[in-house]
């Protein structure tokens, strides 16, 4: 598929996504799925799915796990984060999932990763892979734990993977128990990212 194929395919894509309705019957909110980028973008980045917050704004990582995940981890500007030649910021559910009993959200359905994450990540060709949380982690390695892919490099059709935990202020607990992460991965992985944003700006 020359570029010119691809553009085209990409953004009947995207209008896809925009308009997809097919969770319609299994949220109380109505849909809104949440994702930004370019076929050119140099990093490819897959969360779990959008916050309450991220819905109600339109604007993906726009909560406190953004600010962590941008201002602590990858220490870059929102206007760095947001341009999408820099970055295509995709999930495994486009639109929040509804809050779970105790604390936290819902499992994202993956019915919506089946339907248009692996059309994305066939159209764009990223430098880098940054998967969030285990469930964006287990959905492209299932065989592998979290912790592996955390502190192993993986590889998918010749694109560097890097694994982080989820960002949000629930996960304290997982970072208190892996110091090394913030103190020696997360570095590597933060060099690779600002790598591939030098080249994309």
């Amino acid at each position: 598929m020359n570029k010119e194929e691809r553009l085209e395919s990409f953004e009947q894509l995207k209008t896809q996504l925009q308009h997809c309705r097919v969770c319609e019957n299994l949220m109380k909110d109505e849909p809104h799925p949440i994702f930004q980028g370019s076929l050119d973008s140099k990093i490819f980045q897959i969360s779990q799915a959008p916050s309450r917050r991220v819905m109600e704004t339109g604007l993906p990582f726009n909560d406190a796990s953004g600010k962590k995940l941008k201002q602590e981890w990858y220490q870059i500007t929102d206007e760095q984060f947001y341009d999408p030649r820099l970055f295509y910021i995709a999930s495994i559910a486009r639109c929040y999932p509804g809050k779970a009993k105790g604390s936290g959200d819902l499992r994202p359905p993956k019915h919506c990763a089946e339907l248009y994450l692996r059309r994305e990540l066939e159209l764009v060709q990223p430098q880098r892979i940054v998967l969030i949380g285990s469930y964006a982690a287990q959905w492209l390695f299932p065989e592998l734990s979290l912790e592996d892919l955390i502190f192993q490099t993986q590889d998918f059709r010749g694109i560097p993977v890097f694994t982080l935990p989820h960002p949000s202020p629930l996960n304290r607990k997982w970072l208190k128990d892996h110091p090394d992460f913030e103190l020696r991965r997360m570095p590597e992985i933060r060099a690779q990212i600002h790598a591939a944003i030098r080249k994309g700006e």
